[in-house]
């Protein structure tokens, strides 16, 4: 993570990135609390959710404007012009406070909206022109962490000093506005350091192009049209949009929702309170953000998602149970840490697996679905709402649509969680180390070939592949009831001696699509600290392919419980074992046995000395 920080421009562009989620806050805060000041019950909830719709609205309608931008220019200037813009916005803010103008305050929650709408996806898609794919998902997790802050930040900050301000001396939601007036020029100094910071961030466009919007088509919607389809082009990328919207539909509703809960079922007026149990789930996103990052240090560890889902799905519902503010807040915590699982990983696959040419696209049609979602749910709470539907009923209902996104989730990434899982469980009492990853092809068929030390080989393995490993293995084991189902979606290959032939051929057949074949040479795990004979089975697969062979080499396992070979240095049963996997240098697939397994003694002799 340090060397993504030492890159040039990516301070400034963070910076950029707090500034624009805090004082776009900022003001939504100022009318939300005086919303919660002035309304009770189903009119406090139906104008809050007014404020939410007019601040993603503008997503909707900026789809293919802001994507064709983001996708034309060079995305530092869009932030740039779009940072002045926020300028001229809050000065406008700011005069309403003064002048008590409630309503058109309220209408230029649209206007900053708006703006923030125009150059979104310019700023999210600069994340992978800025830091490039080695860091993107560290990217998204240093701009989840500093967006999240911001948010939490801003909610403290404008919540204390309207509450210090206010101090409760008010008639009228126009008496409000005049009294905390001077937080405006807050919002315009934010803005103006925003439009400092921008303007320092490096052009990194490589490609210009020369498209042409004409607007008639936006307004019959071709573009509509056709950006969609850019969108839907990869199911990946379509689904993990969904889940998104999902995501943040249940965020909108449950940041909705809260403040009359706690009035009406806790009794709680004071807007610091209920702000400050929802901003404990902003220190958890930061948290579980920088967990994501931690957890993608090879690859985009998508089983997070999984993970994340599971426990937003059981905190919505607990939430619904909960008559306790501490309780409360210790969920809304946990659902914090548990977003930052989901989004992180979610945005980073996004911008990953999307071509560049329309990365600004696919990044405004993103906004468009998730704003839409959320718009509509915003909608459905509000109509609840009118009809006498309480909080808590709306609490289960979001639950409900979080098993949805959880098992949408499972179906396109069940065998990556599986992996996810082992991989946190086997981390409680090892740390793995691994020496040489760069030596494995990522376009050509791989014969993974080395020691075997444990039960627990086959994990290690994988752990820092995104590519999936296909481990050659022992046919009864394959078949074993509660392994079997684990062994066909992991694409293991059974052997036997009856069957090896048709096992070899299935090896071949996947060599040939360029994956990764794992193969145990010594048959069995090793009981000494010596390597067993290795066998000559690998050799019997058909080298029609191109490809070659890595051998590796595991170490730091001897005295495991999984393990059959005995520890020579004893270590404590609460120390964390370090395990070292070594990769070498890539030989020819046409190696025999006899010579391979010197090459692996010669990787053990000079690891192990």
């Amino acid at each position: 993570m340090g060397r993504m920080f030492a890159i040039i421009g990516v301070m400034n562009y963070l910076g950029v990135v707090f500034l624009n989620a805090f004082t776009d806050l900022g003001h939504k805060i100022i009318i939300q609390n005086t919303i919660f000041k002035v309304y009770d019950g189903e009119m406090q909830i139906i104008l809050t959710s007014i404020v939410n719709a007019l601040i993603l609205l503008p997503f909707i309608l900026m789809f293919s404007p802001s994507g064709f931008l983001a996708d034309k220019y060079a995305k530092n200037r869009i932030m740039k012009y779009a940072s002045l813009l926020a300028v001229v916005i809050t000065l406008l803010i700011t005069f309403s406070y003064y002048q008590g103008w409630f309503y058109i305050a309220f209408g230029l929650t649209f206007v900053l909206a708006l703006q923030s709408a125009i150059y979104g996806p310019a700023k999210y898609g600069y994340i992978k022109e800025l830091v490039g794919e080695q860091h993107l998902c560290t990217g998204n997790g240093a701009v989840q962490a500093v967006t999240t802050v911001a948010i939490l930040g801003g909610i403290i900050f404008y919540t204390v000093l309207f509450e210090n301000l206010l101090n409760d001396n008010f008639t009228s939601k126009e008496e409000i506005l005049q009294t905390i007036a001077p937080l405006g020029w807050l919002l315009v100094l934010g803005s103006l350091i925003e439009l400092y910071l921008s303007s320092k961030l490096p052009n990194k466009m490589l490609h210009h192009t020369k498209r042409k919007f004409e607007s008639k088509k936006y307004f019959r919607g071709e573009y509509l049209y056709k950006n969609l389809k850019i969108v839907r082009r990869k199911p990946e990328v379509f689904e993990a949009i969904i889940v998104l919207s999902l995501f943040w539909s249940i965020s909108q509703v449950i940041l909705s929702i809260f403040g009359e809960f706690a009035k009406s079922e806790l009794g709680i007026t004071n807007a610091i309170t209920v702000q400050g149990v929802m901003a404990l789930a902003g220190i958890g996103i930061v948290i579980g953000s920088v967990f994501a990052s931690k957890f993608s240090k090879y690859y985009i560890n998508m089983g997070l998602v999984s993970i994340g889902s599971v426990g937003i799905m059981i905190v919505v519902f607990l939430v619904a149970q909960t008559n306790s503010i501490e309780t409360l807040a210790f969920l809304f915590f946990g659902f914090g840490i548990f977003s930052g699982l989901v989004m992180v990983p979610l945005n980073a696959r996004i911008q990953l697996i999307t071509p560049s040419i329309h990365l600004g696209t696919v990044l405004a049609g993103s906004n468009f679905i998730q704003n839409l979602f959320m718009v509509g749910f915003l909608l459905i709470t509000t109509i609840f709402a009118y009809f006498g539907t309480n909080a808590e009923s709306l609490f289960y209902v979001m639950g409900f649509v979080a098993v949805y996104m959880t098992l949408t989730v499972f179906k396109r990434y069940l065998i990556m969680t599986f992996w996810t899982i082992l991989e946190l469980l086997s981390m409680l009492g090892h740390k793995y180390e691994y020496i040489g990853l760069e030596n494995i092809p990522l376009t050509r068929g791989v014969l993974l070939l080395g020691n075997h030390v444990s039960w627990l080989d086959w994990i290690i393995l994988q752990l820092p592949l995104n590519k999936q490993i296909n481990f050659m293995m022992d046919k009864e084991i394959y078949n074993w009831r509660l392994f079997n189902f684990v062994c066909k979606r992991g694409e293991a290959i059974p052997i036997s001696p009856r069957a090896s032939k048709d096992a070899f051929k299935e090896a071949h057949s996947r060599l040939l699509k360029g994956k990764i074949v794992a193969v145990y040479p010594e048959g069995k795990i090793s009981q000494t600290h010596e390597l067993n004979t290795f066998q000559r089975g690998y050799e019997y697969i058909d080298q029609g392919y191109d490809g070659v062979i890595v051998p590796f080499f595991i170490s730091g396992l001897e005295g495991s419980l999984f393990s059959r070979c005995r520890a020579r240095n004893p270590r404590s049963f609460f120390k964390r074992r370090v395990i070292t996997v070594y990769f070498g240098t890539a030989i020819s697939k046409e190696t025999k046995a006899e010579e391979l397994q010197k090459v692996v003694q010669e990787m053990k002799d000079k690891h192990e000395q």
